[in-house]
């Protein structure tokens, strides 16, 4: 049964929340703060309960039309209905409370959040899936005269074996709809096999595609099985309706239980296998397996924030900690006097040493292995202490021992950007004893999202002293 509930925040993976007529707290798919709703509740902890909307008794001032077709439905941009200032106040809400509530240490100053340029068809790289069976509404599939077609679009939330049939999406910029819907039609008219999640089995089975801001685009393929007759007929027919919006085409055969591609062979169908990316006067070569930021444009905001911070002079030793294809590495390359990145990935660190070559990068080198297992005393002594550290680690955050070491490693500065302002506050609670916050600043790369990065300077207090190095 639904109960009325007024919604007066955001909490948990964008959901607002309120308190029932009970007082138990709430957390609700589809709304906003400010909502006055009823909210059918199906499930109960303890302590908390969730919930959907099931309508709308009072609109939010914050709440706003969404302007595409498929929102609820597709679950990708799950704030359209929040209007874009308030957006961006609960994002910077989010990164004061993870200090103040986690991180528990006081902050020099939280500098207003940076809103990303484009709020919509900003993301350089978007991935599709092909599936032999749409998802339907749940109005359609009580209606026995609608049949479920073929689909290429995005997995439904929590439903692995869904696809919903994406005709428009306003994240990626054209030529992505027209690609996706081109190729959504030639399979349907030469009756290719879309892949059957369940079964796992079919022919086509996903598509990568990669915009740049310098106009190039790569699309890659992956198919259930070898047949080369249709893979070449295929691509055939789409290279002969969209050659001059393809800039390189790229294919796999992926027969595996996984969507992973990472460990598959890339055949190069038309083209040079990759794009190139600028970010500020770097060029970036990125190929079908290469690891980078799918905001290109904020990216180098972000970047640019991370290099305020660092307050470089062109002199300093950098270590730049889970560096990934090195793009914050050679970036500082040019403002410090070396600069050395640390990542696991091995492809990552090709890219990394692929991309220095191409920028004619001489100071910055780069290793591979776990940073909490690589940052060793040895490995100081070798490349000499650093007078700024740059870490960005996945959304876990640093392992411990990582964070124990910095501490014994006692830079004069740390910048530590996150994609994830709970672990990085849990991190910065370890670093205190030795750091203050001198300024936090909230980046945002995804709108329409609950997804927010955030930039941290920590600076060594004076009365620390350096142990164990």
């Amino acid at each position: 049964m639904a109960e009325a509930v007024t919604l007066y925040g955001l909490a948990d993976k964008g959901r607002a929340v309120g308190r029932t007529p009970e007082g138990m707290v709430v957390f609700v798919e589809g709304a906003v703060p400010g909502d006055v709703a009823d909210v059918w509740v199906f499930k109960k902890r303890s302590g908390f309960a969730e919930g959907r909307l099931e309508r709308l008794r009072v609109p939010s001032p914050q709440r706003v039309t969404p302007f595409c077709r498929h929102f609820a439905v597709c679950g990708g941009c799950k704030w359209q209905h929040l209007a874009y200032s308030a957006q961006l106040e609960h994002k910077q809400q989010a990164v004061v409370d993870a200090f103040e509530r986690i991180a528990k240490v006081p902050v020099g100053e939280f500098l207003p959040i940076l809103p990303a340029p484009q709020t919509t068809h900003y993301r350089n790289k978007l991935e599709f899936g092909f599936a032999n069976r749409r998802w339907l509404l749940p109005e359609e599939i009580a209606d026995p005269t609608i049949e479920a077609q073929p689909a290429v679009g995005f997995h439904r939330a929590g439903a692995f074996d869904k696809v919903v049939d994406i005709h428009e999406c306003w994240l990626q910029a054209e030529p992505s709809n027209l690609i996706r819907n081109e190729a959504r039609r030639i399979a349907l008219e030469q009756g290719l096999s879309f892949y059957d999640l369940r079964r796992q089995q079919g022919f086509l089975r996903n598509l990568m595609l990669r915009l740049t801001t310098t106009g190039e685009v790569l699309a890659l393929f992956s198919f259930g099985y070898n047949d080369p007759k249709a893979i070449q007929r295929y691509l055939d027919a789409l290279l002969e309706r969209l050659d001059e919006h393809l800039t390189t085409v790229v294919y796999c055969i992926n027969p595996k239980a996984n969507d992973i591609v990472l460990d598959l062979e890339m055949i190069t169908y038309k083209g040079k296998g990759f794009v190139v990316e600028q970010l500020g006067d770097l060029h970036f070569k990125i190929g079908p397996k290469s690891f980078f930021q799918t905001n290109s444009v904020q990216a180098k905001n972000l970047y640019d924030t991370a290099l305020d911070f660092a307050s470089l002079t062109g002199r300093e030793t950098v270590f730049d900690l889970y560096t990934g294809t090195g793009s914050i590495a050679l970036y500082a390359a040019r403002h410090c006097g070396q600069v050395i990145g640390i990542e696991e990935v091995p492809e990552a660190i090709a890219d990394a040493e692929e991309n220095r070559r191409l920028n004619g990068i001489e100071n910055a080198l780069f290793y591979v292995g776990d940073v909490k297992d690589l940052l060793t005393p040895a490995f100081v002594e070798q490349h000499g202490r650093p007078d700024v550290v740059i870490t960005d680690p996945p959304r876990a955050g640093m392992h411990e021992r990582a964070v124990r070491f910095l501490l014994e490693l006692a830079a004069p500065r740390i910048v530590y950007v996150s994609c994830n302002p709970a672990t990085q506050a849990r991190d910065v609670q370890l670093l205190a004893e030795k750091y203050d916050v001198l300024r936090v600043r909230a980046v945002d790369m995804f709108p329409h999202t609950h997804h927010v990065e955030s930039v941290a300077l920590l600076q060594l207090r004076s009365s620390a002293k350096m142990t164990g190095l």
